[in-house]
């Protein structure tokens, strides 16, 4: 298989409402992939729908040989549960779970594992830190660190660099190129264009609809900008109805 990910006419959306509708695209596998679209476009729902969490309405996703296991995914911060009482070792641990079943099943093997993921991602000395402490940086430095020990094929993330400082998003993004070197396919929202520039050889850009997908210069131009905003505005408008006139 030459793909990791084909959308085919793939509607998804929550209480039978289309949130992404018909999208037509194909994602390489080794590629490294931004999407991109106004707030309210469908990205993070577009990972949903590969996750399994949503359903398609209609169409459907196709998988370039990919099992479900070989898929790992970053939901946005806001979602993770900081309140749980869990160190910082123990986060990362969860990243072994299908190899290990549980903490419990950790021989020495997959401790060091452990350590040499938190010493790729900064956290050394850190480990027996409750996440409940950590900052916005220090936590997705962490859960980049259980993304590393799933080895994963396809890797999801929806807005990485949210809430990190520079360092924290630079030291992350040399995590990311490294996967990409390794052949692996990486997938991310990102809302930062300057970044996906940078960093990112290919952007899909939604607007509930696809606008674009190909070489990032080719779709972050002004007009595909544009249309997109122009496309998530008459989406998100109220229908309208003519009166009747009396007769």
């Amino acid at each position: 298989m030459t793909y990791a990910l084909e959308f085919q006419d793939l509607t998804l959306g929550y209480n039978r409402h289309p949130a992404v509708h018909r999208l037509r695209a194909t994602i390489a596998n080794g590629s490294l992939t931004a999407i991109v679209g106004p707030n309210g476009a469908g990205k993070s729902t577009v990972l949903k729908g590969v996750t399994g969490t949503l359903r398609p309405l209609e169409g459907r996703i196709a998988f370039g040989g990919l099992a479900r296991n070989e898929i790992a995914y970053l939901p946005q911060q806001s979602y993770v549960d900081r309140s749980f009482p869990i160190a910082v070792a123990d986060l990362v641990a969860a990243g072994l779970w299908r190899e290990t079943g549980g903490f419990a099943g950790l021989r020495s093997i997959h401790r060091q594992r452990v350590a040499e993921a938190i010493s790729e991602v900064g956290l050394e000395g850190l480990e027996k830190r409750p996440i409940r402490s950590l900052s916005g940086g220090e936590m997705q430095r962490a859960l980049f660190a259980r993304l590393l020990l799933q080895d994963a094929r396809l890797v999801l993330l929806d807005e990485p660099f949210t809430a990190v400082d520079a360092r924290t998003m630079a030291d992350l993004i040399g995590v990311i190129r490294r996967w990409h070197g390794e052949g692996r396919t990486v997938l991310a929202v990102m809302h930062d264009f300057d970044t996906v520039r940078a960093h990112f050889p290919r952007t899909l850009m939604l607007a509930r609809k696809l606008v674009a997908h190909g070489p990032t210069a080719q779709v972050l131009t002004a007009e595909n900008q544009f249309r997109a905003r122009q496309m998530c505005e008459a989406s998100a408008q109220p229908p309208r109805y003519r009166e009747r006139s009396a007769a």
